[in-house]
């Protein structure tokens, strides 16, 4: 049965979280395949990282409890080595491995005993997965836990027709545990799991294209949060519903996710709230975060970009600049930090109105910004369409006084690109088309960023008004850049 079939015949709880993960499934399964006992080493390794709360545990239980292999599933906690080997065997006795009491008799002091005994449990004749959750948690700074896995798995597990999946949340870390001159490099292959988006969206929570797209900027498309949004709702009923409720995922999400990010670095917070609150430039936020110096913040600017949750972006032509641009990549995350964060306190004294009002007055100028992202990602996707070429990049062009800004700009590579290929505007309004006057804007900021006569494009929520373009894209063309992707 598909995914979405189990959707309609289980309910809406219990699946939400699967709504367009049809290709994550796939790619789990055709891992699980290439497992073929009496091969010489017929082990796989998967490595899934993604952000938290995207829905990566609850993939890979329901891949696991319909897939009929023998499994075992261990979450590590970020506790002392004992109590994660007492969880391990707690799990193992939980566990369908045919040989699991092996595993949680054995009462192993050490990872090194601990990842025997599981090879001896994992069945010869038969396909088994083994989930190891939360990695992160278990790696130290001396490698430890890395160089025990590489030999268990060189000498062990691999040998045993066995899928082990290892998933974790910081970005950082799981890659550099599949990295060059780390213990454990090119023993897995590497998989990310996203967000759900805008399509997946849309059906999962009965909108239009317009409105899923609003929908994806306020959850970032996190299944958590998702769940709290009614089918065929929109935003400002969601947004009533969350604000008056001081525990609605909406709003805790971020405060837990950061917690966990950042147990003790007040500094990289007070820096990721000056972005979040709208400021973009080192500048800018140096002053926001209370006078940081260079040094502090270009630390604490690396540590969120390391983490994947801050991306520093350059002006895309042909010719080098220095003007970095800061921003929040992730879409909820962004929402929170600059209208729900602030006024924390006076959501829980149950004035969660007054918060809806700023949102509300807000709401147009915020949402005209943070769409770009989302936009030119959907570009990249698209294209060629037909009517523009393939590009390598796709970004945006400003000058330090923002007298010139440019959306969209097309490029065969970036930041400094060979060859511009298009130019595009976005008009991101509820009732408000594009027209000739933003048409003329665009041509002016083509003529000053090249004298070439490259095709211009615009991408409108409400259509347009006038000739002279060479591609228009709405909102319904932005979805279909992921239903490509997931039918493919």
């Amino acid at each position: 049965m598909s995914v979405l079939g189990q959707f309609k015949r289980w309910g809406w709880c219990t699946v939400v979280a699967f709504v367009g993960r049809q290709q994550e499934l796939r790619l789990l399964g055709a891992e699980l395949d290439r497992v073929t006992p009496g091969a010489d080493r017929p082990g796989r390794c998967l490595l899934i990282r993604g952000r938290r709360r995207v829905g990566k545990s609850r993939l890979v239980e329901q891949f696991v409890e319909t897939g009929g292999s023998p499994s075992l599933y261990f979450t590590a906690a970020g506790a002392a080595t004992s109590a994660e080997l007492r969880r391990l065997g707690a799990d193992a006795a939980e566990s369908t491995l045919p040989d699991r009491e092996l595993l949680a008799a054995g009462n192993p002091q050490d990872w090194d005993a601990a990842f025997r005994l599981l090879a001896a449990a994992l069945p010869d004749d038969t396909p088994s997965v083994v989930v190891i959750d939360e990695v992160p948690y278990l790696m130290d700074a001396e490698r430890v836990f890395e160089g025990v896995l590489q030999r268990a798995w060189d000498r062990q597990l691999s040998r045993k027709p066995v899928l082990l999946i290892l998933i974790g949340s910081d970005l950082s870390m799981m890659e550099a545990l599949n990295s060059y001159e780390r213990p454990f490099h090119q023993r897995g292959r590497e998989m990310v799991v996203g967000p759900l988006n805008p399509a997946d969206l849309s059906v999962m929570l009965d909108l239009g294209a317009a409105d899923a797209i609003d929908a994806a900027l306020v959850t970032g498309g996190l299944p958590l949060v998702c769940t709290e949004w009614r089918p065929g709702a929109d935003v400002w009923d969601f947004l009533a519903e969350a604000l008056s409720d001081p525990t609605s995922a909406m709003l805790v999400s971020a405060e837990r996710s950061l917690a966990a990010e950042f147990p003790a670095m007040i500094q990289a917070r007070s820096v990721l709230a000056a972005i979040g609150s709208g400021e973009r430039t080192f500048a800018n936020i140096a002053r926001a975060s209370g006078g940081l110096g260079a040094t502090p913040l270009q630390r604490s600017l690396d540590t969120l970009s390391e983490k994947r949750l801050v991306v520093g972006e350059l002006p895309l032509s042909t010719r080098p600049s220095k003007e970095r641009r800061y921003r929040i990549v992730d879409p909820y995350l962004r929402f929170w930090l600059h209208f729900i964060a602030p006024h924390m306190p006076e959501i829980e004294r149950g004035r969660g109105d007054l918060t809806m009002a700023r949102i509300r007055q807000g709401w147009t100028s915020w949402r005209g910004r943070a769409v770009e992202p989302m936009i030119r990602e959907a570009l990249a996707r698209l294209l060629p369409d037909g009517t523009l070429p393939v590009a390598g990049a796709v970004g945006g062009y400003w000058t330090r006084s923002n007298d010139i800004e440019v959306d969209i700009v097309g490029a065969d590579r970036g930041p400094v690109a060979r060859e511009l290929l298009f130019l595009g505007s976005i008009k991101w309004l509820d009732q408000a088309a594009f027209d000739a006057h933003d048409l003329t804007v665009l041509h002016r900021h083509r003529a000053a960023l090249t004298d070439e006569p490259l095709p211009i494009l615009a991408v409108s929520r409400s259509g347009v008004s006038c000739g002279g373009l060479d591609a228009v894209y709405g909102p319904e063309d932005l979805l279909n850049a992921w239903r490509a992707g997931a039918d493919g």
